[in-house]
Formats: C-alpha cells, sequence, structure tokens
C-alpha cells in the first residue's frame, strides 16, 4: 500500500508542475488500471489525495490543479462499473434464456416409463448444468414391443437441446417398432441434415421384446452396455459398435441379439457415469460402479439407479461433474 501512495503523490506532483496535460492523463489512466487490479475502494483515493495536499500545504489554485488527477482516477472507475453492470445485465438476459430452454427442455423430453408384466424399468438423468446435452427415451408400442435410447450431444447449452428435441421427435414419429440398426440410420440422417456440422450424438438404441424376452441393440458410438447375467453373477459388455450420428449419412449400423434371462439386468450409462473424477482427479474405476449394481441387483431398477446416483455424488469431484443417465431393465417373472 505504501508503494501504492508513492505512485498516487508522484502524479500528483506531476500534476503541479508544467508538464502537457494529455502526458498526464496518459498516466493516470496506466495508474487506474493498476487501482482496479488491485481492487482498490474510490474512498481510499480520494483519502490518500486529501492527507497529502494537507502535507503540501497548497494555494487554492493548486489544490484544483491536483483534482485533475482524483477527477481522471474517479472516471476510471465510473468506466469500470459500467461495464461490470453491462457484463451483468447480460448474465442475466443469459440466465433468463437458459431457465426458458430448461422449461422448454423438461416439457419437450418428457417421457413416460412404460409398464410391462415381465420387466421393470429404472432411470434418472440428471444435468450438470440447467440444459442437458443428455437424453433417454421410452416408446411402448403396444405389441409387446419397447424401444428405448440413451443419448449424448457433444456439445452444451440452447443447440444440445434443440438437438434432442429433433432426436426425440424423429424417435416418436415413427409410430411403430423398428429394429434399432434402422432406427440408427434414420435418425443419423436427421442429425446429418439438421444440427450443427460441429455437434455430434452417440447414442445406444435398444428394441426389448417381451414375448421372447430378446434385446435388439446398435450404437452410435455409444458407451458400451453391461448386461448382468443372474445365473453366473457376472457382467457381459455389450460389444455392439457404429460410428457417431451426424458425421455422414451412409453409415449404416451393426446390431446384436442377446438373450434375456430371469432377474437379468441390461445396464445403460452416459459418459458422465463412466468418466467420473473423484476429489483427486482420478477417474473411478468401472468395476466400482458394476459392483455397485451388484450389491443392488435384488431391488427394483429405479432404487437401483438412485442409489447408484447417491454413491456416485459422495465420491464425485464436484467441479468436475458432467450430464448424467443411468438406465436399468431387469426381467422378472
Amino acid at each position: 500500500m505504501e508503494e501504492f501512495k508513492k505512485q498516487y503523490r508522484a502524479l500528483i506532483d506531476l500534476s503541479l508542475t508544467s508538464v502537457g496535460k494529455d502526458a498526464l492523463l496518459k498516466k493516470c489512466e496506466a495508474f487506474t488500471d493498476e487501482v482496479i487490479k488491485r481492487d482498490i475502494l474510490p474512498e481510499h483515493i480520494v483519502e490518500i489525495h486529501k492527507d497529502y495536499i494537507t502535507l503540501l500545504d497548497l494555494e487554492q489554485n493548486q489544490i484544483l490543479e491536483s483534482l485533475v488527477v482524483l477527477e481522471e482516477i474517479v472516471k476510471g472507475f465510473g468506466y469500470s462499473y459500467r461495464d461490470y453492470q453491462q457484463m451483468v445485465d447480460r448474465l442475466q438476459y443469459h440466465d433468463k434464456e437458459m431457465d426458458l430452454a430448461s422449461r422448454l427442455q423438461q416439457t419437450m423430453l418428457k417421457t413416460d416409463i412404460p409398464q410391462f408384466d415381465s420387466i421393470q424399468i429404472g432411470v434418472i438423468s440428471v444435468a450438470a448444468q440447467k440444459v442437458s446435452g443428455d437424453y433417454f427415451n421410452l416408446i411402448d408400442h403396444k405389441d409387446g414391443t419397447m424401444s428405448f435410447a440413451v443419448a449424448d450431444v457433444i456439445g452444451k447449452g440452447i443447440p444440445a437441446a434443440l438437438a434432442m428435441s429433433m432426436i426425440k421427435f424423429g424417435m416418436d414419429s415413427y409410430g411403430h417398432s423398428q429394429l434399432p440398426s434402422d432406427g440408427l440410420k434414420r435418425l443419423n440422417r436427421v442429425v446429418e441434415k439438421n444440427v450443427n456440422q460441429n455437434m455430434f450424438v452417440t447414442m445406444f438404441y435398444g428394441l426389448y421384446e417381451e414375448m421372447n424376452h430378446l434385446l435388439y441393440c446398435s450404437s452410435a458410438g455409444h458407451e458400451p452396455g453391461y448386461i448382468y447375467r443372474a445365473e453366473t453373477q457376472t457382467f457381459e459388455e455389450i460389444d455392439v459398435r457404429g460410428r457417431v450420428l451426424g458425421v455422414s449419412q451412409q453409415t449404416r449400423y451393426q446390431q446384436q441379439e442377446i438373450p434375456i434371462f430371469l432377474d437379468d439386468l441390461v445396464i445403460i450409462f452416459t459418459d458422465g457415469v463412466t468418466e467420473v473424477r473423484n476429489e483427486e482427479g482420478e477417474f473411478i474405476n468401472k468395476d466400482q460402479l458394476l459392483d455397485m449394481i451388484h450389491k443392488y441387483k435384488h431391488m427394483h431398477p429405479q432404487d437401483i439407479v438412485q442409489l447408484l446416483y447417491e454413491a456416485i455424488l459422495k465420491i464425485q469431484n464436484p467441479k468436475k461433474r458432467d450430464d448424467l443417465t443411468i438406465l436399468i431393465i431387469k426381467r422378472v417373472n
């Protein structure tokens, strides 16, 4: 602070000499930047000024000349405050837009959980910020089949929300069950034509057939899913692979057919789950997540996903949060 006082007093001394006003104002401008960086209050500047001119015992005309320095510094505070206020106004406007986008997303992407006799469904999807880049959809086709999808937009904010809405409309508009490989092929065309070229979408697309208890599934660059086998108490990775949506209209998708037995679980994540970091910044081992699921395997899937989410919150670094979605389907008697 003493060094700061010396610099300010030097400006007052300079104002009392025959130095040109332009040169003085330039030095005052540079000093003002330093004042704002150091977060020094205007009243401190006034106090320093008063003390120094009292010490110098100046005449009235000299006091008036010294006030040029104080005037320039105070002007700088005024400019800084106006810039700050404009930034606050922009942030408030942005927050209102994000609130609106969040409400629209919740309304447009709302999905009812279908009810079946032989399967139970649990799902949780939590946004890291107001607008989520994750998405899930469940469609009961009323013919003993259910389509489902879990997706993640590589992008954030309102554009991501709009992309998700487009994908949901694409899925819902089919009106009938279709194989996942065909579903991804159609959605890929929608994304490629209508979504920003720098925004891509990963998706796991499944069709569950209740009569034969078969799972048909395809993936567009999404995190691998898992099957928990109740008989052997082991997890199998669903190794179906494919290119992310939106890269090329000519992309075709592989499809896998998997039998689901009594008490088996179908588990689908987004990378907000598989790439969780702890307080030390280290990734949580995927086996830890699967062990948690194994621990709660006897419970309803909705309870499993809720307990898994709560466990993740306890070990997750809050500064490294991402959108998170977990879907579990369980075959029951």
